[in-house]
């Protein structure tokens, strides 16, 4: 089964929530386990958190989802500057540290996650979960 959403939302605190509910309905459509249903919504929710916080004053939060048998693809898209891809990779900063921890976060809880080259200032995130080892039980 192939599922799939195309939304772009305004840059309010209110669009990480509602990027999570998106998520949730097209997930619903599938056989998907809680924990990578958990995964999922941790990886959208600090994405679309990062643009909200990031993105230019203007921009709206450009969100693409397809779900199909073997793979869940989310890309999260704004205006403005792209980050160091570095930051992918980094670790998570001191505990009392504020803020810094969303895209380590991403880089652990992913397959894959990286900036997708696009136009100048716009910044793309692709997110890649592989569900093919993930299933519910019957």
């Amino acid at each position: 089964m192939r599922v799939g959403m195309m939304v772009s939302l305004p840059r309010q605190p209110s669009a990480v929530a509602r990027a999570r509910h998106i998520l949730a309905t097209l997930l619903s459509l599938t056989d998907i386990g809680d924990d990578v249903r958990a995964n999922l919504a941790v990886l959208i929710s600090e994405a679309c958190s990062n643009a909200v916080i990031h993105a230019d004053p203007s921009s709206a939060v450009d969100l693409t989802i397809s779900i199909d048998d073997d793979v869940c693809v989310i890309e999260v898209g704004n205006r403005g500057s792209t980050p160091d891809a570095a930051k992918l990779d980094a670790d998570l900063p001191a505990p009392l540290t504020i803020g810094g921890r969303g895209l380590p976060l991403i880089a652990a809880l992913s397959d894959a996650a990286t900036f997708v080259d696009g136009p100048p200032d716009q910044v793309l995130l692709r997110i890649t979960k592989n569900l093919s080892e993930v299933r519910a039980a019957p």
